[in-house]
């Protein structure tokens, strides 16, 4: 279960974390980071970094699956189709009750809205990508992802 963030939690949550540029190199410090963060905590996840519709970063860990490959990129197309983080979607359409297929007729195999995508926002370009993380349970996927954003943002100051 996810835990009760709230829509305005997760758009400031979004609006506090963007970038000023975004870079191949940007997407492999923070794709070693989550990498840094996952095995710290004894977690195993996959990570997908993309830009567009380019994959700048892919990272499995052992333990993992092509399922978790499928979810990551199906939870990047919701970002990439919403402009927010796949958690926002899921907190969204649980408040209205319905599935991705009843309120925006899209196919589930294609779109995930479940947590663990976030969009990578560049002041002044808008949502250009998604950092997305698969395999861990409740918002943890989130978690981790937003914890690495941080971490980069406090490296730079």
């Amino acid at each position: 279960m996810t835990s009760g963030r709230s829509l305005d939690e997760l758009i400031r949550e979004e609006e506090e974390l963007q970038f000023d540029s975004f870079t191949h190199d940007t997407a492999l410090q923070i794709g070693l980071t989550i990498i840094e963060l996952a095995k710290a905590q004894g977690k195993a996840v996959t990570i997908e970094i993309r830009k567009g519709a380019q994959q700048l970063f892919h990272y499995a860990f052992e333990g993992t699956s092509a399922d978790n490959d499928d979810w990551a990129a199906r939870k990047a197309r919701v970002v990439e189709r919403f402009g927010r983080s796949s958690f926002y979607l899921e907190t969204e359409l649980r408040g209205s009750g319905k599935t991705i297929a009843e309120r925006y007729f899209l196919d589930p195999s294609q779109y995930a809205p479940y947590n663990g995508a976030f969009p990578i926002r560049v002041r002044g370009a808008g949502v250009i990508g998604a950092v997305a993380v698969s395999g861990l349970p409740g918002d943890q996927d989130h978690t981790l992802v937003t914890s690495a954003l941080k971490r980069y943002f406090a490296s730079l100051l």
